[in-house]
């Protein structure tokens, strides 16, 4: 009973710095669901225009090649990485970035990775969450705002450069 306690009151939250991943310094203005974006730019260590520019051309050549509730989507509401990006458009570009995929959830298993430093490898990550992409280099979570939950934050997979 006491362990769990002390578990229960002791943060396992990785330590947090605040990185948008040379957005503002590109002169972009405002808010955006631009995630991947940054998580990308910080982890591949590339400039944040260079991956905005990529995305947003991999999400136009998406809707025109596929025809899918996806693509149509992307047709009606146009291909800018600003309001976010399918895991069915940016997987293959941050694979292309010398990243390999490991998933950390099965169907019906659970979370048994949290977005922790102590329960990630160190390295350069690009980490998937719920509706969510965030840089862990060493982990040190580099983002906008913290998204660990303390540390809670379900994991389903992450990106490690290699």
């Amino acid at each position: 009973m006491f362990a769990f306690l002390i578990q229960l009151f002791t943060s396992h939250s990785a330590a947090f710095e605040w990185n948008d991943g040379g957005r503002h310094a590109a002169g972009f203005q405002g808010r955006a669901g631009d995630c991947v974006v940054r998580a990308i730019a910080i982890a591949a260590s590339k400039p944040y225009t260079t991956v905005y520019e990529d995305l947003r051309e991999a999400n136009a050549s998406y809707a025109v090649n596929k025809k899918n509730r996806l693509a149509r989507s992307l047709n009606a509401r146009g291909a800018s990485p600003r309001n976010g990006n399918h895991r069915d458009v940016f997987h293959d570009y941050i694979l292309k970035q010398g990243f390999t995929w490991v998933p950390t959830m099965q169907v019906g298993q659970g979370c048994q990775v949290h977005l922790r430093a102590d329960e990630l490898p160190h390295g350069k990550l690009i980490v998937r969450l719920s509706k969510h992409l965030t840089a862990m280099i060493d982990g040190v979570i580099y983002d906008t705002h913290d998204p660990s939950r303390g540390g809670k934050r379900c994991v389903y997979g992450y990106y490690i450069k290699h």
